[in-house]
Order: C-alpha cells, then structure tokens, then sequence
C-alpha cells in the first residue's frame, strides 16, 4: 500500500510545484480557472495556499528520498507530508462548500488531496511507536 502511496506522493509534490508554477506564470485559462479567479481577494485566497502545498511538497520528495535510502527519518517526514496534503485539500473543499461553489474542475483535485492520504496515514500512526509523558 505504502508503494501506490509514494507513486502518489511524487505525482502530487511535483503537481503542487506545477500548479503554482503555471499559476504564477499566468497560464490557466480563464474557462478553468475556479469562480471569481480575477477577484483580487480570491487571488489572495489562492495563493494563501502556497506555503502549505510547498510544505507539503518539499516534506514529501525529501521523505521519498530518506526512505528509498533506508533512512529511519522517512517514515515520519512521510507522514508529515501526508498530513500537510490532506489539510491543504480539507482547506479547499471547506472553503468551496462555505461559498456553495460545486465544480467538479476544482473538486475532484481537492477531495483526492484529503483522502489519498488517508490509509497511508493511517497505517504510519498505527506502526509508530506510542510515546507517554513521564
């Protein structure tokens, strides 16, 4: 499971990076661009999001490296980076649904950012050692 989940990861981390990259650069059309794009605050909005999903992305490639060198570090940066993904997509769906904005275009992104995460999650913090206060 955790194979299909670093397959992901790297496509997600090096999306991210595109995604602000093409943003930035101001390539998205104008017919996928989400509701109110040129709206200056919704701009703002957008772009809130970038240190997040950069988080996310150098936690994650940085995992996939520790990892494929056997490196005990990787599991929890994987982690990390899973957990920053799914908030990321939890953001956006909560702020899609607080506007009553339903496209599929920005949806289906955002909802795989907040459950592909999931079983990965779940099997580092079941395999993660419990910590007690002393």
């Amino acid at each position: 499971m955790l194979r299909v989940t670093k397959a992901l990861m790297l496509l997600t981390d090096l999306a991210f990076v595109g995604y602000f990259t093409i943003t930035g650069l101001g390539l998205i059309p104008l017919e996928w661009a989400f509701a109110d794009y040129t709206n200056p605050l919704m701009a703002d909005w957008n772009w809130s999001f970038l240190w997040i999903d950069l988080l996310a992305s150098a936690t994650g490639l940085a995992s996939l490296h520790l990892l494929r060198r056997g490196s005990p570090s990787g599991p929890g940066l994987m982690l990390v980076s899973l957990v920053l993904t799914m908030a990321s997509g939890l953001m956006a769906i909560a702020f899609w649904t607080l506007r009553g904005d339903f496209s599929l275009v920005w949806w289906l992104p955002n909802l795989y950012l907040m459950l592909f995460p999931v079983p990965a999650i779940v099997c580092l913090t079941r395999s993660r050692p419990s910590f007690t206060a002393s």
